[in-house]
């Protein structure tokens, strides 16, 4: 068959408020980041199929005759994403050789390629393809990596058989889908978080499609079309996490628990729409220190809600710490258990504020400008600016390393050097 090359890309989120507790059909504020996943699928003759992850160095290839075997029982129903295949999931993961439920981010994302690309391949005829996958946005850190990834997978494979058109027109440098062909999208993302986590939200996926600010709730998405600009300070502790396995100790928490969690969780669904009632008022009159003072407060107290639920970590502690320090309020974002960490800064706040020794922080802008959503690029385009994140992703692994040296000598413990 013919298979349509393509580019895509996504962005990553920040949840602002309603973290695990969207899980329990509460209420949760999520926003696009300026931060975004890129895919590049490509047709090929050498009959394999192929994926490459250079951000978690993983290349993995197969011979179409291999995938040709796990397919007898596909329907390969390309309108249909809403429910995982059990007996799929378990071919894949026998093929795979996986005994293990506690999966590496490398072989969950290898995973899930494979789920979608025989789901909506695998009734017919097979191409050879090859997946290239580059990210701007850090693995296990609760900004929507694998959300970003998902969607993106989710959208080129759907394009490449065309189950949804290519909406870029010649003269364009990026084009977005229809409602209905980002419902689908997003359908089939979910299925590949579902693989990849257990037992997702669907906000992160949700946030990578339609982009924006979105109100998210049991399963219902609302974009807040009226919100103001927010300047967030992103802070990476650089502690790695699985968010299946916080999402599951919350779950057992509750079960433990329940008179106890369960009005923990009713006060977060509060949180989330206080602020959302803030930032809409932000919109409709003139913005005052009062706004800033209830939105901080409230993230002051999600993060001790969160710190109750068992999500915490001592590395974001610190980071609340160094901020409350300096006048400001961080609160985690995503799963927790370290991860990254959001700082709101008021105007006039330098996005340099916070220096620690144990962080290594950037700061992002949050829109509600639907630009941030997913889009299919120009291939040129697109490759000049993976050329142009590698470079820079080079030149911050150094800058990063040189960092560190620095910091180790200060405190009296030089490494000593290897090889010779």
């Amino acid at each position: 068959m013919q298979v349509r090359d393509c580019l895509i890309s996504a962005p990553g989120k920040a949840i602002l408020h309603g973290e695990h507790a969207v899980v329990h059909g509460k209420v949760a504020l999520a926003v696009s980041l300026n931060l975004r996943t890129y895919l590049q699928l490509k047709a090929s003759s050498d009959g394999k199929v192929s994926i490459k992850l250079p951000n978690i160095d993983t290349f993995v290839c197969w011979e179409l005759s291999e995938l040709r075997q796990l397919t007898p029982c596909l329907s390969g129903k390309k309108e249909e994403g809403q429910c995982l295949d059990p007996e799929l999931v378990k071919r894949l993961r026998e093929f795979m050789g996986l005994t293990n439920e506690n999966l590496d981010s490398s072989t969950t994302a290898t995973l899930a390629f494979l789920y979608i690309y025989l789901s909506l391949f695998g009734s017919g005829e097979m191409p050879s393809l090859t997946v290239c996958v580059w990210s701007e946005l850090p693995t296990g850190a609760g900004l929507g990596s694998s959300a970003a990834y998902s969607v993106c997978l989710a959208a080129a494979v759907l394009c490449a058989i065309g189950a949804i058109p290519t909406p870029l027109k010649e003269w364009e440098q990026t084009a977005r889908w229809c409602q209905e062909d980002l419902e689908l999208i997003n359908s089939w993302a979910f299925q590949a978080e579902k693989i990849i986590h257990g037992n997702p939200s669907g906000v992160d996926n949700a946030v990578g499609t339609w982009g924006g600010m979105l109100r998210f709730l049991a399963g219902k998405i609302i974009p807040l079309s009226r919100v103001p600009l927010l300047r967030i300070l992103l802070t990476n502790t650089k502690v790695p996490r699985s968010t299946k396995v916080l999402v599951a100790r919350v779950k057992d928490k509750i079960n433990k628990f329940p008179s106890i969690l369960i009005p923990v969780l009713d006060s977060v669904d509060a949180i989330s729409c206080t602020c959302e009632k803030v930032l809409n008022e932000m919109t409709c009159e003139p913005i005052t220190g009062e706004h800033y003072n209830i939105l901080e407060e409230l993230i002051d107290i999600n993060q001790h809600h969160l710190n109750v639920m068992g999500v915490g970590h001592p590395s974001l502690d610190t980071l609340c710490q160094v901020t409350a320090a300096r006048g400001l309020h961080s609160k985690l974002t995503g799963a927790g258990g370290g991860g990254c960490g959001i700082t709101l800064l008021r105007p006039g706040n330098p996005a340099d504020c916070i220096e620690s020794e144990n962080c290594s922080s950037h700061s992002s802008w949050m829109t509600s400008d639907s630009g941030q959503s997913l889009a299919l690029t120009l291939q040129q385009s697109i490759i000049l600016s993976m050329h142009v994140a590698t470079v820079e992703r080079k030149n911050s692994l150094l800058q990063e390393e040189t960092s560190s040296r620095t910091r180790l000598i200060v405190s009296g413990h030089l490494p000593r050097p290897t090889g010779g």
